[in-house]
Parts: structure tokens; sequence; C-alpha cells
């Protein structure tokens, strides 16, 4: 069996905890579509503004988004294209899951 680089295996683990929380899941779609700034975001997905400013900080600190400077504000986007098509393909996949394993995701106890 082939080893994986290091490098390889802590992006996909980066990639893999920013989508294990629906928030940071949610700002990725959200930046799929478009950049955005920060309180649009929050609107938009229904969190508030300092729950948003943690969860960018992760996403931030993974390396997936970037804030991009315009005046007194910045605005998010996703910090190269292909995450979205990363997002894509992930989106274009059908998962068979088993109900014994994750019945309820939401709890964040899922296998």
């Amino acid at each position: 069996m082939e080893t994986l680089p290091v490098l390889h295996t802590d992006a996909l683990a980066r990639f893999g905890h920013a989508l294990s929380d629906s928030t940071r899941t949610q700002i990725l779609l959200s930046l799929r579509a478009r950049p955005a700034y920060p309180s649009e975001m929050a609107d938009r997905i229904g969190v508030s503004r300092q729950i948003l400013s943690n969860h960018l900080a992760c996403l931030r600190g993974c390396g997936l988004v970037v804030a991009v400077p315009e005046g007194r504000r910045s605005r998010y986007e996703l910090a190269d294209s292909r995450i979205a098509a990363a997002l894509g393909d992930l989106l274009g996949l059908v998962l068979a899951v088993d109900p014994a394993c994750c019945p309820d995701a939401a709890t964040q106890d899922c296998c």
C-alpha cells in the first residue's frame, strides 16, 4: 500500500476538519457561489457575526479562505479555485450512509 506524503494527509485532514462542522460547510458552499462580506454571510447562513467570525478564523487557519481588504471592510473568498471544484465533486457524490453509524449527524458524534 502506498504511503501518502505528510503534506497530502495534513491538507486532507484540514479539509475534513473544515467540513466536519455544518456552519463551516455552509460558509464554504456560500463562498463557492461567490465572494462575500462577513455580515452578508452571517445573515444568509443564519448565525451571529461572532460565530461566523470564529468559523472564518478556523477556515483561514486551514488555508481554505482568504480575506481581501476593501477599504474598511474585508471580503472573503475561497483561497483557491480548486477548492470550489473539490466541493463540487463532493456534492456530486452519492454516498450510502449506514443509519446506525450516523443516526443524528447534528450531534457531531457521527463515526
